[in-house]
């Protein structure tokens, strides 16, 4: 007597493609199903991970503080599209001023207190002490606690390619003759090339630090981990670019 055997896959995986069945042989075995792999699947996926992380949503998901990332965007892009387009709107030179201005402090204020400290580690003001001396102090974050690699590469894309837009709008406010818009131009500029020159200063101060104390000089700070580590810069950089 010739027990009758099932396929374990049958009535339980419906196969993308099935072959014509062939004449079921004398012994009474059921016919194979032959299963064919098709790449619908692998069509709707990402080739490689690029791929799944491109673009603005991408650099978001990678990000370690989206939220400081955007209003770093937000703020700087704002100013930009206010200056260049409120125009269509309406015609009132004090109300687009206000509004550029407005923007342009709060990217400063931003910029420099939450998104450097956030995204990259770095922080700078100026100070001035009792003899009336003014100077710069810089603080960098421990390397043991790097920046996402995302975050830092995007904040100084920021802070070097905005002050390049807006000394652009300047060649062309001075060629088109409005000489009512440079002073907002000039004004930007200047809180644009603060941030740039200052958060450069405070990441050479940094590397120079942190390469001093992995080197093993000022002993009495390697212990410190995860705290901000200040540093002065005399006031002839205070000079250059003061507040």
């Amino acid at each position: 007597m010739s027990a009758v055997h099932t396929p374990l896959l049958d009535n339980q995986i419906e196969p993308d493609e099935l072959e014509a069945p062939a004449a079921a042989p004398a012994t009474g075995h059921a016919p194979p199903i032959v299963l064919k792999p098709t790449n619908r699947a692998t069509q709707q996926m990402a080739t490689n991970p690029g791929d799944a992380e491109a673009g603005i949503a991408g650099i978001f998901r990678q990000s370690s503080h989206p939220l400081a990332l955007f209003f770093l965007y937000l703020f700087r892009v704002a100013a930009i599209a206010v200056y260049l387009l409120a125009g269509f709107v309406t015609e009132n030179y004090v109300i687009t001023t206000v509004a550029v201005v407005v923007l342009l402090a709060m990217d400063f204020w931003n910029c420099r207190n939450v998104a450097g400290r956030t995204l990259v580690g770095l922080r700078f003001w100026n100070q001035v002490d009792e003899d009336g001396e003014s100077y710069w102090v810089f603080e960098s974050r421990d390397p043991s606690r790097p920046a996402n690699p995302v975050d830092s590469r995007m904040f100084w894309i920021a802070i070097y390619v905005f002050p390049l837009l807006w000394i652009a709008l300047l060649i062309v406010s001075l060629l088109r003759l409005k000489v009512s818009f440079v002073p907002i131009v000039v004004l930007a500029l200047v809180f644009n090339v603060t941030n740039a020159v200052g958060f450069t200063y405070a990441d050479r101060d940094a590397k120079q630090r942190w390469s001093a104390v992995s080197s093993g000089w000022n002993l009495g700070l390697g212990g410190i981990g995860g705290q901000l580590v200040t540093g002065a810069v005399q006031k002839s950089i205070g000079r250059v670019f003061g507040v």
